[in-house]
């Protein structure tokens, strides 16, 4: 039996203020920081399909567009793209509103990230109980 993902919702998973302490030497926010804010936000919309334990698997396609500055408010929107047996799969997009200009959101990164569903030993389960 094959499940629907609940449809996107308009509003973040997940929106943070970006800090000094997060960032490189260029003065930008480090790709690293945004690739964990990307895994929290997912692992929220995958709750939000079904409530088990999840491990991330792999994040692909993640595309960095325009650097992070210190000031940013990010707002990460996710939509569960694939629900497979014991995965899902869920595209993130991470937009920024700059200081400079708080009318506009600006898309800075996105991804596709993967988890798996998995028991109390970490054995994989169905997403969905049939």
């Amino acid at each position: 039996m094959s499940h629907k993902p609940k449809p996107p919702i308009p509003e973040p998973s997940i929106r943070v203020v970006m800090m000094p302490r997060d960032t490189n030497a260029e003065g930008t926010i480090f790709g690293g920081v945004i690739l964990s804010l990307i895994d929290q936000a997912a692992y929220v919309e995958a709750v939000r399909q079904t409530h088990h334990r999840y491990v991330t698997v792999s994040m692909r396609e993640v595309v960095f567009h325009q650097p992070v500055f210190v000031g940013d408010v990010l707002s990460l929107y996710c939509d569960t793209i694939r629900v497979g047996r014991t995965s899902l799969t869920i595209r993130v997009r991470v937009c920024a509103r700059r200081r400079t200009d708080p009318d506009q959101d600006i898309k800075v990164t996105e991804a596709e990230v993967v988890f798996v569903s998995v028991d109390d030993s970490g054995k994989p389960v169905p997403v969905f109980d049939n």
